[in-house]
Order: C-alpha cells, then structure tokens, then sequence
C-alpha cells in the first residue's frame, strides 16, 4: 500500500522547516546535557557495620543505617557503604551530601510489615499529593543525594505482601481480603484532590492500603542514582518528583508488580536516563506531571528528560507519557535504545484525556531497535480514562532511524479529539514489519512520513492524510 499526496513547493519549504526545527531541538538535547551534573561527594565512608549493622539477613538495621547516614551528614558529606552480605532494613531517609553506595555482593532486603513504614509522609501517590506510608528509600528537600554500587536492592514484594493490595487474584488478592478498591478508598484520595482539601488532611497509611514507592527524592536537588539493580518493588520504582537535576544510570530494574512501573519522573526537570535495564510489569519508563486538579494545582511539567541508552523488556510500554500527565510534558529526547519482548505492548505511547488535560509537546525519538511488541509500535490516546471539561494538546512528535522486526496489531496508532487532534507527527525512516495493521488514525493533523516502510511497502504522507480508518 502507498499514499502519496501532492508535493508542492509550499510542502518542500515546510519540510525544510521541520528538519531545522528537528536539528534544533537535538542542538537543545546537547546544551541539556551539559546542564545535568551528578553530584559529588568528600572522600568519606561511613560504613554501617561500625554502627551496629548485621548482615545475617534478619536483623533490623534500620537505626544503625539512620545512624550512618546521620553521621555522614553532619560531618559535611561523604559515603555511607553498606558492604557485602544481607541487611534487613525498615524505610531508609536520605539526607543531603550523603552517597548510600551498596559494594558488591551487598543486598538491602526492605521490611515487608506496613507498620515499619509510619509516621506518614508528604508522598505523591499516581499523581496526587497526600501523607501516606514512607517510600522504601524516600528523600524530601535534600540536595546532593544518591544511591549507588553495585549491590541489591531488594524490596521483598510479592504475591503475599504488597502485591494483592492491588485487589487483582493475579497478584495474590483473594476474595474478601482488603484491598485499595475496598469502600472506594483510592477514589477517596482522588476526590480529597477535586475538592481542593489541604495536603495535609489528606490522611492514608494504614487501612488504606495504597503501595508505598521503592525510591522517592521529593523536591530534591542533584541527585544520582547509579549501577544498582532494584528488584521486587511494592509499586513504582525510581520515582524522582518535583526535582532538578537528576541522572539515573547504569540501573537495573526488575519486578513483575501491578504498577511496577521502572522509571517514572513526575514534574522534574534536566532529567538523564542513561544505560538502564527496565524489565516490569507496567511502564518501562513513564513521565509524569501530576492527576487532574491536584496536578493542575501545582502544575509543574515534566521537562527537559533525555533518554540514552536503554534496553526495555516486559512491560505496557517502554517509553511513555501519562497518564498522570496535567502539569504537561515538553522536551523528551530519547535515542539508541532497544525495545523487546513478546510481553512488551508498545514502543512509544502517550496517555491522556479531557480529565487530564495538559500539553505534551516536543518528543523526540532516534536510532532505536524494536525486537517485538504485543500491540503497538506508537500509540498516542486522548480517551484512556474518563473523560472531562479539559481537552489535552499532544503536538510535535519525531521518530527517526527506528527498525521494527515484529510491529504487534496496529503500527501507528493515533486517537484525537475533532476539537483537539493530534498535531504534527513525523515519522522519518521507519521501517516496521510483521504489523496486522499499518496505521490507524482518528483526528489527526499535520502527518509527515518520510521514508516510511510498513510491512514491505513504502508509504509518505506529505501533510494530514486523506486516507484514515
């Protein structure tokens, strides 16, 4: 199959236009770069052993863990090392200029009891404010933080703990046990946000049963998180928020949660995820701004999030925008990685709806393999959830130098409104096969495909498409 519409010289000088604006925005990616610096640390150790830590994989070492970390910042800065062997741990706060750097053959095993994750926290939970259980590693208003080494990360999550309070037997919930669905308990969160009640007296934890996040810097400033393998989390994984300047490489992430998503940066800004190993039961990588009122409340986008590197496994999709998306997202930038597995739905998605509302702009794409995927190749969704009075903009989208072997049920995949179409999608030398079908479009505007081979057969769209399913 080929479309081609006419190509005349208003065309020629708007696809001159569109390469300059590609080349600048990469030119914009680079300048980024130099401005997301990891934090340094003095030359220090604090090792945990010498404040009473056991590693025999049973002991709670919560407070000689706190001890260390204390230490190490009052004294200016430094590493607190936890060396090899089994260390049990309750919640673990990170305080500025501290480094938890986990050597080799190191595994921190996070307590499975709820309880050990009180008092409550201010947390962010699927995009809403709240005070609730701690996250595992859990940071707010610090600076120069990180975690690091070559350890483990373990936090014990499975189909017996954590896991069923999702309310899903596919995850251990049995019938008549308590869940987050039980008396509307996560729709009460919600509704607290659409009714503007203080933060404050947004009070969870016990009796909820909403996850609580494995690693949380809130409204945190440089910080790395480098080389460690995260496994086994309650629900999302790397959940940076409200932060500046943050670089997550080298990370390997598994767990096969509800809600595991890998890696989900919420209203950040100079963001780096380079070199990382997503293998999850939801997202490999999901930006995030905040959900509905409470993310119009604050409304900080999620901007400036570069992406090198990576390899993505199982998971709903491996990078992706929303659905928690009200605060907008601009600037994405996400080149040479790999994408593959028959568990894997989509190479790029963008989530969201006229509940959400909210800008997703700018998202750029080059130089990426896809192995397979179950569903679909891009897939841009203005209808994922309910729909409401605030229509959301999803516009300038680049994919450029991407190979499919095996393109699932539908290529490209894009649902706008009439009143808000999906604008101005670029696809420049794409080649996907094995796909049941190439594309699909609804309320779309400005479609350019350059290049563009489906299945064995060339197509190019010049301008929107006369031919739509």
């Amino acid at each position: 199959m080929s479309v081609f519409s006419s190509c005349s010289n208003s065309s020629n000088t708007a696809n001159q236009s569109k390469a300059a604006a590609s080349t600048d925005a990469w030119e914009h990616a680079a300048e980024v770069l130099t401005q997301i610096v990891p934090p340094t640390f003095p030359d220090r150790d604090f090792n945990i052993m010498a404040y009473g830590a056991l590693a025999d994989g049973k002991a709670d070492n919560s407070a000689a863990i706190k001890a260390a970390i204390e230490a190490c910042n009052q004294a200016g800065g430094g590493r607190v090392v936890v060396p090899a062997g089994k260390y049990l741990s309750g919640p673990i706060y990170l305080e500025s200029n501290v480094n938890l750097h986990l050597e080799k053959g190191a595994t921190i095993l996070f307590s499975t009891n709820p309880k050990d994750y009180l008092p409550l926290v201010y947390t962010r939970w699927e995009g809403v404010e709240l005070m609730n259980y701690s996250p595992l590693i859990y940071a707010f208003e610090e600076k120069n933080i990180a975690v690091t080494g070559e350890g483990t990360l373990d936090g014990q999550a499975n189909e017996t703990n954590w896991w069923p309070w999702k309310g899903n037997k596919k995850y251990g919930w049995q019938a008549g046990t308590p869940n987050q669905t039980d008396d509307d308990k996560r729709a009460a969160l919600f509704e607290m946000a659409e009714n503007n009640v203080p933060v404050s007296e947004r009070q969870f934890g016990e009796g909820f049963y909403l996850r609580p996040q494995f690693v949380q810097p809130y409204r945190c400033e440089n910080v790395l998180i480098e080389g460690v393998t995260i496994i086994n989390s309650p629900m999302w994984i790397l959940n940076p928020v409200l932060c500046t300047n943050v670089t997550i490489q080298q990370v390997t992430v598994e767990s096969q949660g509800p809600n595991s998503d890998g890696c989900d940066p919420e209203s950040c800004k100079n963001v780096l995820i380079k070199d990382c190993y997503f293998n999850t039961g939801d997202d490999c990588i999901a930006i995030k701004s905040g959900r509905n009122a409470d993310g119009r409340r604050i409304n900080v986008p999620s901007e400036n999030i570069i992406i090198q590197g990576c390899s993505m496994a199982n998971g709903h999709g491996g990078v992706v925008i929303g659905s928690e998306i009200s605060g907008g997202v601009r600037n994405v930038f996400a080149e040479d990685c790999t994408m593959n597995s028959p568990l894997l739905d989509r190479a790029l998605r963008i989530k969201t709806s006229s509940m959400r509302g909210g800008v997703v702009e700018n998202v750029y794409l080059r130089n990426i393999e896809v192995g397979q995927v179950a569903e679909q190749i891009i897939r841009v969704n203005m209808f994922y959830e309910d729909e409401g009075p605030y229509l959301p903009t999803v516009r300038n989208i680049e994919v450029k130098n991407m190979t499919v072997k095996n393109g699932g049920k539908v290529g490209v995949l894009l649902e706008g409104y009439e009143q808000s179409p999906v604008e101005n999608l670029r696809l420049i030398n794409v080649k996907i096969n094995k796909v049941d079908v190439p594309y699909k479009f609804s309320n779309v505007k400005d479609v350019f495909f350059n290049d563009v081979i489906i299945n064995g057969e060339q197509i190019e769209f010049e301008e929107t498409p006369e031919v739509q399913d």
